[in-house]
């Protein structure tokens, strides 16, 4: 149940509107790669447009650490939202300041402003107020959109909140409603998949959905560390070993429901080209790394997902960015894909699976927040959204 309000419960019409959207793309050579976060934040943008505001959008862009840095301008995305839209699309150069404040006094009801990157300033990520009551003072009203970054309480997803009245746009508030009604009201059985490098990014979240989850699959890096805390020797495979004690921990509270590998490839060098071989789960040999899960632990998860009827997936199963070493994380996307599940996909390196192999639309709801995703995965409130009008 979402209890923030949204864009439904306020009157647009005749306002200036700021959304905060998360427009943190990959930019090559001036042009727009993966536009999946642009296209989340269209019928935000266009339901406001249709209700009579002018459309002032804010976001950040990878990390300039507060300087300006024409490498991390959202000029080229403001060029592209102009062939996604019909409205006119206008661009400033600042975020602040005269440039901005001139352009938003300018721009209509029906229209589109973008403003410059956010972090730009390193007020930005330290929630200066100053900065925040800058961009609150461009409009008469704020919306935050961008789920990506609502786990930040940042000057543009928390600070405006205090110059200005909040609501939630479409994205964020369908985000809030997958993941929390996944997590605190899931039709079951309930199968999490976990996987990546490092369990220490994620033993908040496996903690909290061994209380939730029925099943909790372990893949990735992460899995070497369990094996480790059990006493394997894992040879050169990465073990995060600081992370040993805790791992039994976890080990110990949650063996009914953790489940891990029990098969793995290995190859003899961090190389695509190496030599492999798959070996049941247990001691490495020495000179060999875990690169992926096997076929027995493919065959035991995909069973697993078939049977499940909500699935959360959040990390590779191995090495996915080598072809070779990737065939686990894409088994497990097919699975997902295949089963009837309320599917939910959080994290850049399974979204990559999902869409990589062609299944984007055969799950419910790819997330747009890898960071965001993992902390709602752990139970903690987001400060974006909690800065948020209650209903």
């Amino acid at each position: 149940m979402f209890n923030k309000k949204t864009i439904r419960d306020i009157d647009v019409n005749g306002k200036k509107v700021l959304v905060r959207v998360d427009f943190n793309v990959p930019i090559k050579d001036g042009a727009v790669g993966d536009d999946t976060r642009i296209r989340g934040a269209l019928p935000t943008i266009q339901y406001l447009l249709d209700h009579g505001a002018a459309v002032i959008l804010c976001s950040h862009l990878g990390r300039p650490k507060g300087e300006r840095n024409p490498q991390y301008s959202l000029k080229p995305v403001a060029e592209y939202l102009k062939g996604l839209v019909s409205n006119p699309v206008y661009f400033a150069d600042d975020c602040i300041g005269e440039s901005a404040q001139k352009a938003a006094a300018e721009l209509k009801p029906g229209e589109i402003l973008v403003l410059e990157n956010t972090r730009y300033y390193k007020g930005e990520e330290k929630n200066d107020l100053e900065l925040a009551k800058g961009l609150a003072d461009l409009a008469d009203l704020y919306v935050n959109d961008a789920f990506g970054t609502a786990h930040r309480a940042h000057s543009s997803t928390e600070g405006v909140t205090h110059f200005k009245p909040g609501v939630a746009g479409f994205l964020l508030e369908k985000e809030i409603q997958y993941l929390s009604s996944a997590v605190e009201n899931p039709k079951r059985p309930f199968v999490a998949i976990l996987g990546g490098a490092k369990i220490s990014d994620k033993i908040g979240v496996i903690k909290n959905l061994l209380n939730k989850a029925d099943k909790v699959l372990i893949g990735g890096g992460m899995a070497n560390t369990f094996f480790a805390a059990q006493g394997y020797d894992m040879a050169d495979s990465l073990v995060q070993e600081e992370a040993i004690e805790t791992a039994k921990e976890i080990l110990a509270a949650g063996s009914d429901k953790l489940v891990l590998p029990v098969d793995m490839v290995i190859a003899n060098a961090f190389d695509n080209d190496a030599e492999k071989k798959c070996i049941d789960a247990g001691d490495v040999p020495a000179g060999w790394r875990v690169l992926d899960i096997g076929p027995k632990t493919v065959e035991c998860y995909s069973k697993l997902v078939s049977d499940a009827a909500t699935v959360v997936w959040n990390g590779p199963m191995g090495v996915f960015e080598m072809p070779e070493f990737a065939k686990g994380t894409f088994a497990v996307a097919q699975a997902v894909a295949d089963s009837d599940a309320i599917s939910i996909i959080g994290g850049g390196d399974s979204v990559a699976a999902i869409q990589e192999s062609g299944l984007a639309d055969k799950v419910t709801h790819i997330s747009t927040g890898g960071g965001a995703s993992l902390e709602m995965l752990e139970g903690i409130v987001l400060p974006g959204v909690a800065a948020l009008e209650d209903k």
